[in-house]
């Protein structure tokens, strides 16, 4: 009986993904200067022991101030690069592959850390603010500091930002790179009409709207080696009155897909504050039908997120054809054994084989005498 889709290898481009399960970017807030941390590599052992088929590394600012706390991880420095080639190294030792998560947060920069409320940081709190920028001069809250809109020079100067931040992600040993563009960060903000009132060729047309963010991308295929996948992350709809709908984010991966993306990691919201701060009560794969509607509209691979819990429900999304790739966050901070945990349920034939052999080969020991 073959494995079940979950277990299945993929191929992109040069690089296979022992199967279908990926470790999602998630902020964790502990970096010094943009540097990474034995907690960075504590967490990524963690993670990697699992058996996941890839592994990302946070949201990590191209610029200084494309970060969105003191706290997160920087790739605007070549000092950067050692740290993130440990942590690299470390997927590798494990049979991962290794992403990371380009990302600058424009006007949601300059921010406390979640549990200190995620607000707009001030000299009160111990660490120094800085100036935040966007599209246009519009705070994501009232209250918050009013962005500086970018000039089409100053656009230019971050669109090469992110080129050498990829130039250092290569250095560093990394796979994959994911050009982060949703929940809010600046990409996403100069796609959004909530965020974005321009009137020259970045603001207005759908076609406008999106070219930043294809520059950016286009920008990074160009270095980004041929043979190593491209992903890019879309907040697929805004969820507020007039902001972007699922048939402008297919619109946007048509796109990407033309200037070599490989798959569209579809997350959703953050334009106006983050989802999981929301008070909104989410339901399990709430995100999973915008994978779905990007992958058949776009015919472009995707990448699911979102409240995804079990095995099961993660077979399922991949046999009705809703994505190619499951991305896990949360559930993994409470289970990093999840793939092994899925394996058991989907009842492989060996699931024991998803676990390095030194947990594997005394879990498979051990289920060989249990009376249960």
């Amino acid at each position: 009986m073959p494995d079940p889709l979950l277990f299945t290898p993929l191929r992109i481009r040069n690089c296979e993904l022992r199967n279908r399960i990926v470790v999602s970017p998630m902020c964790q807030y502990q970096a010094v200067d943009g540097h990474m941390q034995d907690w960075h590599f504590i967490h990524h052992g963690r993670l990697v022991l699992g058996g996941p088929a890839a592994v990302f590394v946070e949201a990590t600012g191209v610029t200084r101030h494309g970060r969105i706390t003191h706290g997160c991880t920087g790739i605007y420095d070549d000092t950067h690069i050692a740290g993130l080639r440990r942590i690299a190294d470390l997927h590798h030792k494990y049979g991962a592959l290794s992403g990371i998560q380009l990302a600058h947060a424009g006007r949601r920069a300059s921010a406390t850390r979640p549990w200190d409320g995620a607000r707009a940081l001030t000299a009160a709190d111990g660490e120094e603010p800085w100036g935040t920028v966007g599209p246009s001069p519009l705070p994501e809250k009232d209250g918050n500091p009013v962005p500086h809109p970018l000039t089409e020079a100053e656009i230019d100067e971050i669109v090469q930002s992110f080129v050498a931040a990829a130039w250092r992600a290569l250095a560093a040993g990394f796979d994959i790179v994911e050009v982060h563009g949703a929940h809010g960060y600046l990409l996403h903000s100069f796609f959004s009409p909530i965020a974005n009132q321009r009137t020259d060729q970045f603001g207005g047309s759908l076609e406008n709207r999106m070219r930043l963010p294809l520059m950016v991308t286009a920008a990074i295929r160009r270095v980004w080696p041929e043979d190593k996948p491209l992903f890019y992350r879309v907040s697929a709809i805004d969820g507020v009155e007039g902001g972007v709908t699922i048939e402008d984010t297919v619109a946007l991966a048509r796109q990407l897909k033309s200037i070599g993306v490989d798959v569209v990691d579809c997350s959703s919201g953050g334009i106006a504050g983050s989802v999981t701060l929301s008070g909104r009560r989410l339901k399990p794969g709430f995100q999973v039908p915008y994978a779905a509607a990007v992958r058949r509209g776009a015919n472009i691979a995707t990448m699911a997120v979102g409240a995804i819990l079990d095995g099961p429900q993660a077979e399922q999304i991949l046999a009705a054809g809703d994505a190619d790739l499951i991305a896990l966050g949360r559930e993994l901070l409470a289970d990093p054994n999840w793939p092994f945990h899925a394996a058991e349920a989907l009842k492989i034939e060996n699931p024991y084989a998803v676990l390095p052999k030194y947990y594997g080969f005394y879990l498979e020991r051990r289920a060989a005498v249990l009376d249960r």
